[in-house]
């Protein structure tokens, strides 16, 4: 699909969080129109859609599921693929019921703000910004000293932007406190001092931006998939019995000891 400047520019000004679904419908209309080209005409009559009463609402699922595109070959992918755990959290929000909650709960025609909004990144560079959704998931292992000879060759320690590495005698230790368990170092390592040591998830919980931002509230250690998928089922049990008046997920969790 080609773009024209003047659509590529106003499709810019769409607030980023909704962006890429408003980028996806506009050429949706395009090509059920038979056209390749988006004007700036184009978008202009899908924001009049959008922003006409009940228009926005018809587009609506109750939720949104993004994430980077670390499996697709990104070099900083901590995690083999995100691929089904997007599919098995998005059968998890279909359960739920969550567009029926949010209609009985919110006064008026619902809106992209109101979705519950999950947020996969592949790495700590975190590029589908988990640290502002309600939930975000971020991929991440854990080096482990394996005990084989190290050659001193300093190449974990070069590699590491946290400068959690350090090597002594012996070798690597490494500063848990900082680490943010990218994987760099393991991989950097041309011997087999560092290996994997857990492999998994960190998950944020309750990240907001608008009038009262906020990042997420990081759920201690590293996640298994099936953990993960508990998690995010037990948030939406809380958000269920406790959102009202359409209140966001982040409006209503205070602290991590909420979710039992």
């Amino acid at each position: 699909m080609i773009w024209e400047k003047e659509a590529d520019t106003a499709i810019k000004k769409v607030p980023f969080f909704i962006r890429k679904k408003v980028r996806k419908r506009v050429e949706t209309c395009v090509t059920d129109k038979g056209g390749n080209r988006v004007t700036l005409a184009d978008v202009q009559t899908l924001k009049k859609k959008f922003l006409s009463k009940g228009g926005m609402e018809n587009q609506i699922k109750g939720y949104d599921v993004s994430a980077c595109f670390g499996g697709e070959g990104c070099p900083n992918s901590v995690t083999p693929s995100t691929a089904q755990l997007i599919k098995d959290i998005e059968t998890l929000m279909e359960k739920s019921n969550i567009l029926d909650f949010l209609k009985s709960r919110v006064k008026g025609d619902l809106k992209f703000h109101h979705e519950f909004r999950v947020s996969i990144s592949d790495c700590p560079n975190a590029c589908s910004r988990p640290q502002i959704t309600d939930i975000g998931i971020i991929g991440a292992a854990l080096p482990r000293i394996t005990g084989e000879p190290c050659s001193q060759c300093e190449a974990c320690v070069d590699v590491c932007p946290e400068q959690a590495v350090h090597l002594n005698d012996e070798g690597p230790e490494i500063n848990t406190e900082i680490c943010l368990a990218c994987g760099k170092c393991m991989r950097a390592c041309p011997g087999d001092t560092l290996d994997t040591g857990k492999a998994g998830y960190r998950v944020l919980l309750g990240g907001r931006l608008g009038r009262h931002p906020r990042l997420g509230i990081e759920v201690p250690g590293i996640l298994s998939h099936g953990e993960v998928l508990n998690l995010v089922r037990r948030c939406l049990e809380f958000y269920k019995n406790n959102a009202r008046n359409g209140k966001r997920f982040s409006h209503v969790l205070e602290s991590i000891s909420q979710i039992d």
